[in-house]
């Protein structure tokens, strides 16, 4: 029987943040502190002629500007596993590819001074013919974004398996769909800020918001030139990512680095909402080719799928979003007949990047949109087509996805049961309807991005003399609780109260190293490593307490603060007691241990979650607009190790899912976005989120840390299908373009 793990305990933070004393980023100053601010492109597309910066340098209380001409001029990127795919330069040295693009920055004595700097500076450009539609920009003859990329493709995925044609001759219904989605902003409350220093002894300490700092400290050095251990890299609170702080180093890292060594002070630098908002990376917009085949028992016979992803100006994440977007064609359900063709195109435009989904929500639109009309064309029921295709545990499919364990059925049937879905589908009032959207997703990635990476996860338990246990994680917090996470399971490996666990975490002088928080990795990957650990460090306790129980460690348990003998509790000591004489037998040696996670490399991911979302909508006829009233979220995440947490996660995604499918739109004209603030980019507010029902579907799955798996970023993807088919169900009108809008609604309706 677990004892801390599997149960709903607050965090410890939680107080912390409420009454306003932790510390985040842009909460810190140190003595000497300058403010630093990036020059930005007001081009799309234009040639770097000239940067004349002698007048900002004269201006009273600057003290220093940079450019790119001082900069080692080093491409660098997420992906770098190869040259081609680092395709960015912090400065750029040669053109700018979209507006917003860096070009300088300054440092200050305060942040109005540094913005007056900027306006001093001359920039001379070159204009250059810009392209925005993905489409255009795969044309003969159209202009390209990176000259050393021919047809401005950035990443080109095809994936054949078992024979197209037979499945699709077999196939007694056939539909071809297309289906687009839009851009939308990560939108974290706390935007990217960091604070660097470069000491006397030629050491560079930065504090960035992030979600990966040994990717940071990786980049740092790189293009500065220093060897990785003279970075240090420390992430302290960090609210919210959601994928836009994964790419690793950021132009404001450099440039406070580059600014702090030229300066010998710290400088700081924070984005503004505006440059959050509309220069950092975005959900890719996807233009999604679909072609179904399905026997006449519902079984999936066939699936062709061409998707053209606008990546913008610059590589992130956006060639590994190609590539998922092939596995999520086939997630969650049974499918042999497959061909995928993913186009990832530059353009002048923001760069796409992770989004919570990675290409999940855009497909899964499409896939569970598509699922429905072709369930319409045989007669049956949606949910019944679905459970006749469900993965299930041992299922290996086409892409090389093995299934340890699967809750998808299970998903299925108590997500339908708890909605009333035989009830309600077809049967509610007009202008109300109920609609379902599925998902199957990764539990942590098997490929390495970095190939110099020591590890993908590791962990250290510390144990002092007195029982308290530190637990030192490369693992990033950025406000989903992953820290507490981990400490319940050092916690019940150990088999000791919560209270004695505290947690270091993400600073590359001192933990170990993690690569990071994107993929849904944490659980999985720093949970056993975690665990691996916290087994090494109670075996050497465990030989503390047999000596002095005079038996064997092997039959002994640690259990809620105590060590006795299996099958006699009343024989025991206290953990403290068995650290003391573990520490004794040792002679003063440490108690230390450290464990290390590396996924099987043979399969794409450890193990896989499963989602279902059953969505009931009202639309108002006369004006369009819809009305989430209640979703219903049945999620197999294994073994909940803190289902208080986990239902905080699946709530998070029911509000980015239902703000992706009907408000948050990045809209642009001529490359410049048109939106500046949370003023004019809609998320929803309190009362637009529905009642959220959320179910704990636990199935233990064999590679997870006590059985776990994730929690929260697959849970996104199907909450769109979910509300396109609930409005289907309220007016009939099938919305293949997001978001849906009440102009789009209204448009189909005839109104």
């Amino acid at each position: 029987m677990n004892y801390v793990v599997n149960r709903s305990l607050p965090r410890p933070d939680s107080r912390t943040k409420a009454i306003g004393q932790a510390a985040y980023v842009g909460d810190m100053s140190l003595p000497r502190m300058l403010r630093g601010v990036i020059l930005r492109s007001p081009w799309p597309h234009a040639s770097v002629l000239n940067v004349n910066t002698s007048r900002a340098l004269r201006l009273p209380g600057v003290k220093a500007v940079i450019t790119g001409k001082d900069t080692l001029g080093v491409t660098f990127g997420v992906l770098a596993t190869s040259d081609k795919l680092m395709d960015r330069r912090a400065l750029v040295t040669d053109k700018v590819r979209y507006i917003g693009d860096e070009v300088a920055a300054v440092a200050a004595v305060d942040e109005d001074t540094a913005m007056e700097a900027l306006a001093l500076i001359q920039v001379e450009y070159g204009p250059l013919s810009p392209v925005y539609d993905p489409a255009e920009a795969l044309r003969e003859g159209a202009p390209l974004v990176h000259g050393d990329k021919p047809g401005n493709v950035s990443k080109r995925h095809v994936v054949k398996a078992g024979d197209l044609e037979a499945g699709l001759r077999e196939s007694a219904v056939v539909r071809e769909d297309r289906f687009t989605t839009h851009p939308e902003a990560h939108s974290p409350m706390e935007p990217h800020v960091t604070l660097a220093q470069y000491d006397a002894t030629g050491k560079l300490t930065v504090w960035a918001s992030t979600q990966s700092s040994f990717f940071v400290q990786m980049d740092l050095a790189k293009t500065l030139g220093l060897p990785e251990g003279r970075v240090r890299v420390i992430k302290p609170h960090v609210g919210g990512g959601f994928g836009g702080k994964s790419d690793g180093m950021d132009s404001l890292d450099f440039c406070a680095s580059l600014l702090s060594m030229k300066t010998g002070c710290p400088v700081k630098i924070a984005y503004s909402r505006e440059e959050e908002l509309i220069y950092t990376r975005r959900r890719h917009p996807l233009i999604i080719e679909l072609k179904t085949g399905v026997r006449k028992d519902g079984t999936l016979a066939a699936r062709q799928c061409r998707a053209l992803l606008d990546g913008g100006a610059y590589n992130s994440w956006g060639p590994i979003t190609t590539i998922l977007s092939s596995n999520w064609n086939l997630m969650p359900y049974r499918m042999t007949n497959y061909l995928y063709e993913g186009i990832r195109v530059y353009t002048n435009k923001a760069p796409g990047g992770a989004m919570r989904g990675h290409g999940a929500p855009q497909i899964h639109f499409a896939v569970e949109s598509q699922l429905d009309m072709l369930a319409r064309d045989l007669g049956m029921d949606p949910i019944e087509l679905r459970l006749r295709n469900a993965l299930e545990a041992g299922d290996l499919n086409p892409l090389g996805f093995y299934i340890p364990s699967s809750g998808f059925r299970e998903c299925l049937e108590e997500a339908a049961r708890r909605a009333g879905w035989k009830e309600k589908w077809g049967k509610l009032p007009p202008g109300k309807g109920i609609g379902v959207g599925c998902s199957g997703f990764v539990c942590g990635a098997a490929f390495p991005v970095r190939p110099t990476a020591a590890a993908f996860s590791a962990a250290r338990i510390v144990i002092s003399g007195d029982g308290q246990v530190t637990l030192l994680t490369g693992a990033v917090d950025t406000g989903q609780g992953s820290d507490f996470t981990l400490s319940q399971i050092a916690a019940e490996e150990l088999g000791v109260p919560i209270e004695l666990i505290s947690v270091v975490a993400a600073d590359t002088d001192l933990t170990p190293v993690d690569m990071g928080n994107f993929s849904s990795r944490t659980t999985m990957l720093a949970g056993n490593a975690t665990k691996s650990a916290a087994a090494s460090a109670k075996a050497r306790v465990l030989e503390g307490a047999a000596d002095l129980l005079e038996a064997k460690a092997v039959d002994l348990l640690s259990q809620e603060g105590r060590i006795f003998v299996k099958g006699s509790p009343e024989r025991g000591v206290s953990f403290v007691e068995a650290v003391r004489a573990a520490y004794r037998m040792a002679k003063g040696q440490q108690i230390t241990a450290e464990g290390v996670y590396v996924p099987n490399p043979r399969l794409i991911s450890p193990s896989i979650s499963f989602s279902v979302q059953i969505a009931e909508v009202e639309v108002d006829r006369e004006t369009g607009q819809v009305q989430v009233t209640d979703l219903t979220s049945a999620h197999d995440c294994g073994v909940a190790i803190n289902p208080m947490s986990v239902e905080g996660q699946l709530e998070g995604s029911v509000y980015m899912g239902v703000g992706y499918a009907l408000s948050e739109e990045l809209s642009e004209v001529d490359g410049q976005s048109i939106q500046s603030s949370f003023t004019d980019y809609h998320m929803p507010t309190v009362g637009e989120m529905p009642r959220v029902a959320a179910l704990h579907v636990e199935v233990v799955d064999p590679e997870g840390p006590f059985g776990a798996k994730e929690a929260g970023e697959g849970t996104v993807g199907p909450t769109a299908p979910a509300i396109a088919n609930a409005i289907f169900d309220a007016v009939g009108v099938r919305l293949v373009d997001m978001p849906l809008s009440p102009e789009k609604v209204l448009r189909g309706t005839g109104s």
